[in-house]
């Protein structure tokens, strides 16, 4: 599990449809077995040195993440599975891509970026405005939405500076990662058959949203 908090960023050294090989300052506190996020996609270390780590990837990662179209010096996100000892600064990140979406406008204000993105519209249910989605590994805020699965982000000046999200144009597709809280919700009321107390004014009188 993570945040979404990019710790550092990393270099494609090599990518196949079954490894990905990365150097990254970060490959020393790394170990065999560890789950390392991958432009928020969880993986599992398999090889690791002082410049670099390497890991495997499954046919469904390759078919629903950006990966296929990565190659060798593309820059990618970072971030190491969380302590549960620490401060949750983001929001609960589970490395597990929904889908991907298409960046449609980067506009430049003040120094934050507006970034629009095309989200797949049956999608469209876990998208609340204010709430939290994580795209390419980074925890973001939906600051306007419209009922096509358009979205706006806003990104501060350091966080694009220190992520791989600066390498982003229009046209791009990203890694996209819903908060797991509508899931959930959405699960309940379908067992309960729509009869659950919990709803979206629920989750905001509660501080949710």
């Amino acid at each position: 599990m993570f945040t979404g908090l990019i710790e550092t960023t990393g270099i494609i050294k090599d990518i196949s449809t079954s490894k990905i090989s990365i150097i990254t300052d970060l490959s020393s506190e790394l170990k065999l077995g560890g789950s390392v996020s991958v432009n928020g996609v969880c993986l599992t270390v398999t090889r690791v040195d002082e410049v670099s780590f390497m890991a495997d990837m499954s046919p469904q990662t390759l078919s629903i993440t950006n990966f296929n179209t990565k190659k060798p010096g593309d820059l990618v996100n970072l971030e190491r599975a969380m302590k549960f000892a620490s401060r949750i600064d983001g929001h609960l990140v589970y490395g597990h891509i929904d889908t991907l979406a298409r960046i449609t406008n980067i506009v430049k204000a003040e120094g934050f970026y507006t970034v629009s993105i095309c989200i797949p519209i049956e999608f469209n249910k876990y998208i609340v405005a204010k709430g939290s989605i994580a795209v390419e590994g980074v925890s973001l805020t939906i600051s306007e939405e419209d009922s096509f699965g358009n979205i706006k982000i806003a990104v501060i000046p350091h966080t694009w500076e220190v992520t791989a999200l600066k390498k982003l144009s229009i046209g791009s597709w990203v890694n996209i990662e819903f908060d797991m809280i509508s899931k959930y919700v959405e699960k309940n009321t379908i067992i309960y058959h729509n009869k659950s107390r919990i709803n979206l004014e629920f989750l905001e009188e509660n501080g949710f949203v």
